[in-house]
């Protein structure tokens, strides 16, 4: 073949506005035969870890860039030499760095420039390239930190050139190991190879414990060492801690900002000195949306559902939004606009193994209670699976954020920018309460809205928060005002 059936696959744009992704997993390599739809790598944006497929069939001929590395949109991230004759005539592509060559082969040379497709773009800087751990031992793996340390240029120089060694078949890849998503990243925090987990889950899959047990058992031998014996430095950091810190050991950690956690920074510093915050709260008996919860978990309309307060503390917000439709919308600063929606799509954050995140369930107004609760449910598992697209996280109105989940009373919230509300609901937990002139114990919880003062004023906002604990003190009223 010629290299003009070589086809270059670019670093799509796969969230709104995203301009870098940073690779995490190559599931392919040189060699390796790919068909069209089969994924090819695993990338985490600034939103969501997404696996990207590859659009055509043919041959690996080369991966331009190691794992850990962060990529503009619009570079070719891995060359393919394609079945058949040649790919159609290409414009002429802005010049890239080439690709090493594989051990034996000739270098090759850029392959002209493919068609954009939907969400492609052409990089406008150049590659940034991260610290990463020693790559797996392989010529193609040796071959990419190479190029990387020439293009930084700061790479440590070989002591005398290099020889290839002759073209030989390629050994048979060693089978993946099976783990989640979320399993993989956990290790790739604490620094943990896979290869080397012995797993204890269904059909051989890989565990959270089981990474967690990997890495008990490497630090037993350091604990027996001597104590001035001292320990070696971790192989990476992980995003947030995920184990208490021994103070007996290094006196700082530095953890890199990038992904989820950048995004959020950058959110949450626009949210807080964009607009202007005010927040209420209302301490509320729910003892009535407790039984209709274990109530409503006996309805054969809910069955195989979850079924929990939020589930009811969401539709009081959305019935509340229903009476005051004015809480549910947005500033448009370039047209000095309030843009007041007639649609909710209500977000709810949620605590990841990646960072906090905020998907939305579109449309939550038009559902009716199963329906919402289905929605619930699968937001939640795919949040936790790691799966949550970029798309689920755009187009937000109001969000609830669930901090009783930690035994919080309550918080002052944030909002989500290009949002004017956001519910935070505090933990659910007896307390002395007056009721029909007696102090009982009583389940409460304390509610706490933020929202933007130059579109919500305290009456509005007031009444927004009122209706929604008028809701959970007395449920029935889901029917009257819904």
């Amino acid at each position: 073949m010629t290299n003009a059936s070589v086809r270059e696959f670019k670093m799509p744009d796969v969230g709104e506005g995203l301009t870098e992704a940073e690779i995490l997993k190559w599931y392919v390599q040189p060699g390796d035969t790919v068909t069209d739809g089969q994924v090819v790598c695993e990338v985490e944006t600034a939103k969501a870890a997404v696996e990207l497929p590859i659009p055509y069939d043919g041959v690996v001929r080369a991966l331009h860039f190691p794992e850990g590395t962060t990529v503009d949109v619009g570079t070719s991230i891995i060359a393919v030499e394609v079945a058949g004759g040649a790919a159609p005539a290409q414009q002429e592509a802005p010049a890239v760095p080439a690709p090493a060559a594989e051990p034996g082969q000739p270098a090759e040379q850029p392959a002209a420039r493919q068609p954009v497709l939907v969400g492609y773009g052409v990089a406008t800087s150049s590659t940034r390239r991260r610290p990463r751990k020693q790559a797996p031992d392989t010529a193609a793996r040796q071959a990419a930190s190479a190029v990387q340390s020439e293009l930084n240029g700061h790479g440590a120089a070989p002591a005398a050139p290099v020889t290839p060694p002759a073209p030989a078949v390629p050994a048979a890849p060693a089978q993946r190991p099976l783990a989640k998503p979320p399993v993989r990243k956990l290790a790739k925090d604490l620094g943990v190879d896979l290869a080397t987990v012995t797993p204890t889950g269904p059909d051989g899959v890989i565990t959270r414990e089981d990474v967690h047990a990997a890495v008990a058992a490497a630090q037993a031998p350091q604990q027996a060492a001597p104590a001035d014996r001292p320990a070696a430095p971790a192989a990476s950091a992980p995003d947030r801690p995920t184990a208490p810190v021994s103070y007996d050991s290094a006196r700082e950690t530095r953890v890199p900002v990038k992904g989820v956690r950048k995004a959020t920074a950058a959110a949450m510093v626009g949210s807080a000195f964009t607009a202007p915050h005010v927040t209420e709260f209302v301490t509320v008996d729910v003892t009535r949306t407790m039984k209709l919860v274990e109530e409503l978990k006996q309805d054969k309309e809910f069955a195989g559902l979850r079924v929990n307060p939020l589930l009811l503390i969401a539709k009081a917000l959305l019935v509340a939004i229903r009476r005051n439709p004015d809480i549910n919308a947005s500033w448009d600063e370039a047209a000095q606009e309030i843009v007041v929606k007639h649609y909710v799509n209500l977000g709810i954050a949620a605590a990841t193994p990646r960072g906090l995140i905020v998907p939305n369930i579109k449309d939550a107004h038009a559902k009716t209670l199963p329906e919402l609760a289905a929605s619930l449910g699968e937001l939640v598992s795919t949040a936790r699976e790691g799966k949550t697209s970029p798309s689920a996280m755009q187009g937000g109105t109001v969000t609830i954020t669930n901090v009783g989940v930690f035994g919080v009373d309550t918080g002052t919230p944030l909002l989500n920018p290009g949002e004017s509300a956001i519910l935070a609901v505090g933990a659910i937990k007896p307390q002395p309460w007056v009721h029909k002139g007696k102090v009982k114990p009583r389940p409460v919880t304390t509610l706490a809205l933020s929202f933007d003062h130059r579109l919500v004023d305290g009456e509005l906002g007031s009444k927004v928060l009122a209706d929604v604990a008028a809701v959970l003190e007395q449920p029935k009223r889901l029917i009257t005002w819904a």
